[in-house]
C-alpha cells in the first residue's frame, strides 16, 4: 500500500471512532420498503423518531426502531456517558441493495416467471445536535 493510500486509510479509520454509527445487512425487505420509514426520521431528534418508529405500522419501522437503539448505545459506550434527551439527532441515514435471491416460479405453457427476492443494508449515523450549530 501506498503512502497516501495508507494515510488516507489512517484518517478514516480515525473518524470512524469518534462517529457512531450501526449497520443492519442482508434485511429481507425491499429497499424501496424501507427508504419510505428512513425517510421519516432522517435529521430528526433521537427520541421523536423512537416515537415515530414505534407508532409506525410498516413492518420496517421496527427493525429500524432495534437498529436506532443499537446507534444510541454505541454513541453511549463511545461518550462513556448516557445520552440525554434532546441530545442527539439521526445524521446521516442510508438503505442500499444487498444481493438479491433469484428463485423461478412455474408458469403456464412450459414457462418459468423469475421471482426477485430484494433484500437491503441501513446504515444508521446519529451526531449530537451542538456538532450540527457547528456545521452550519
Amino acid at each position: 500500500m501506498g503512502v497516501r493510500k495508507r494515510n488516507s486509510a489512517d484518517l478514516r479509520k480515525a473518524e470512524q471512532k469518534t462517529v457512531a454509527f450501526a449497520k443492519l445487512l442482508n434485511i429481507p425487505t425491499s429497499p424501496r420498503k424501507m427508504r419510505l420509514v428512513a425517510d421519516m426520521v432522517r435529521g430528526v431528534e433521537v427520541n421523536r423518531a423512537l416515537g415515530i418508529l414505534k407508532f409506525s405500522n410498516k413492518e420496517a419501522a421496527a427493525r429500524l426502531e432495534k437498529l436506532l437503539r443499537s446507534a444510541i448505545a454505541n454513541w453511549e459506550a463511545k461518550n462513556e456517558r448516557k445520552a440525554d434527551a434532546g441530545e442527539l439527532y439521526i445524521s446521516t441515514i442510508y438503505v442500499n441493495c444487498a444481493p438479491m435471491l433469484k428463485r423461478l416460479r412455474t408458469a403456464p405453457q412450459g414457462r418459468g416467471y423469475r421471482i426477485r427476492k430484494r433484500a437491503n443494508h441501513v446504515t444508521l449515523i446519529v451526531d449530537t445536535i451542538d456538532n450540527k450549530n457547528a456545521k452550519a
